[in-house]
């Protein structure tokens, strides 16, 4: 009995009840276990500015958008196990969510192994491709081989979280994170500063800290009580809940992708600006990032409960759960994003003491960070059409709103040399993002109608049954 409500203690009760503090409950830890994650990378990117120079801050930098491309597809995956647990834990359908958190754990470590292969031996090729500068490509190739090599255990934690997520918990992941983010942090200092190993001291830091959270993950999911339990003895791949998974999270991975195809695109170009923009806008993006984790909490809280609520049939729920996580996430990303750029030149400060790159990464802070606002609106909002159902409808919103329109300018505007400059690359982050969000509006507003108009069709069924 005290097992079962030590269990329970974890959950979260998303079907029933005032909506507000319980996704702020659920938002707030997953908001510190995402800035945890970044600190992954941004101690990385801290130690090598500081105590390996300039070159070696851009290697790292330059890995960033082209990690992202590669990964996202996979993180995608997890996204379809976060929803699909979800729904058949709203649904009470015990013997659906064990068979969807196998099928899931044993996908994850099959795609880490699979990034392993493709990162380890395409990175260079893919490296050049982005046209990073030959005076930085050896570094940035070793550092990419060495991160690769931790996918497995990367994906093993964010399946593993994603489960956690389905009902509700998101305290255990912020504590394997914290456990995990000082050791990352311990080992860059002593691998940097003790053995001089530079870019590969970094990378081989993020590595051993991913596999231990990967390890505390297991551990925990083996010793839970709830249905989501893991028995590593009953790993297999059910056909269907593989497909149930990929139906929703290819979608949601292919838009990741394409964003970070289009971050690719555009890191290319602000590469061929040279070293000092490239340091100054990988500090910048660094910074941002943490607001993106701040705020992206709430588009996972949105995802969580609407699957939630949609799998148990309270669909009345979904219009204001939208609603608050739209807003808590507009509210997140205005304060931390104006709060960003007027600490700006004291943020880039800790990334690198060069002026030049300091005011390059100000550029764009003032493009980015300051208009946060308009890509929260955008990300969350994303979570009500995701988790009744949609999948690849947002991904063809934002395939043709977000990234194409981005695409777009780099080859049109961009390409006049009046505009030919890093301000027009960083204005395209606003324009496709406000464009997008308006999209997605009214993409919404016909799924809850359609949505409304079952629900009218079921309560007339229901009442002919009864007469």
């Amino acid at each position: 009995m005290g097992k079962l409500h030590a269990a329970r203690s974890h959950e979260i009760d998303m079907c029933s009840g005032p909506l507000l503090k319980k996704i702020l409950t659920f938002a707030l830890p997953l908001a510190a276990s995402g800035i945890l994650q970044l600190l992954f990378n941004a101690a990385d990117i801290v130690v090598v500015g500081r105590w390996a120079g300039d070159n070696s801050l851009a290697a790292v930098g330059s890995n960033t958008s082209l990690i992202n491309l590669l990964v996202n597809l996979f993180i995608g995956l997890s996204v379809g196990t976060n929803i699909l647990a979800a729904r058949f834990v709203g649904a009470q359908n015990r013997e659906a969510v064990r068979s969807t958190v196998h099928t899931s754990m044993l996908l994850a470590l099959i795609s880490g192994l699979f990034l392993a292969l493709v990162g380890f031996f395409a990175a260079a090729p893919l490296l050049r491709l982005m046209q990073v500068p030959p005076a930085i490509l050896p570094l940035s190739t070793l550092y990419l081989r060495i991160y690769f090599l931790g996918m497995p255990a990367t994906m093993v934690y964010n399946f593993g979280a994603a489960l956690l997520r389905s009902i509700g918990d998101t305290r255990r992941p912020l504590v394997f994170l914290l456990v995990s983010g000082v050791v990352n942090v311990g080992l860059n200092l002593i691998f940097v500063i003790c053995f001089s190993m530079d870019v590969a001291g970094v990378a081989l830091a993020t590595v051993i800290s991913q596999c231990l959270s990967a390890v505390l993950v297991v551990r925990c999911l083996c010793r839970e009580e709830s249905d989501i339990r893991l028995d590593l003895r009953a790993l297999s791949i059910d056909r269907l809940r593989l497909r149930q998974v990929a139906a929703i999270g290819i979608p949601s991975g292919l838009q990741s992708t394409a964003f970070a195809l289009s971050n690719v695109i555009i890191q290319s170009a602000i590469n061929s600006f040279g070293e000092t923009v490239i340091s100054g806008n990988t500090a910048a993006a660094n910074i941002e990032g943490f607001i993106l984790a701040a705020f992206n909490a709430f588009y996972q809280a949105n995802v969580a409960f609407t699957s939630q609520n949609y799998g148990a049939g309270h669909w009345e729920r979904l219009r204001p759960i939208a609603i608050r996580c739209v807003l808590c996430a507009a509210t997140t990303a205005l304060v931390l994003g104006v709060g960003a750029y007027l600490l700006g030149e004291t943020l880039l400060g800790i990334y690198s003491t060069s002026p030049a790159v300091i005011a390059a990464g100000m550029v764009r802070l003032g493009f980015v960070a300051l208009p946060y606002i308009l890509g929260a609106l955008m990300d969350s909002i994303v979570g009500s059409i995701r988790g009744i159902g949609y999948s690849v409808l947002p991904m063809v919103v934002t395939l043709l709103g977000a990234c194409g329109l981005r695409l777009v300018i780099l080859a049109t505007v961009f390409q006049i040399p009046r505009y030919h400059t890093v301000n027009t690359i960083y204005l395209s982050y606003p324009v496709t993002w406000t464009v997008t969000f308006l999209a997605h509006v009214v993409c919404l507003t016909i799924a809850f109608r359609r949505l409304k108009k079952r629900d009218a069709n079921l309560k007339h069924y229901h009442l002919t049954l009864r007469h």
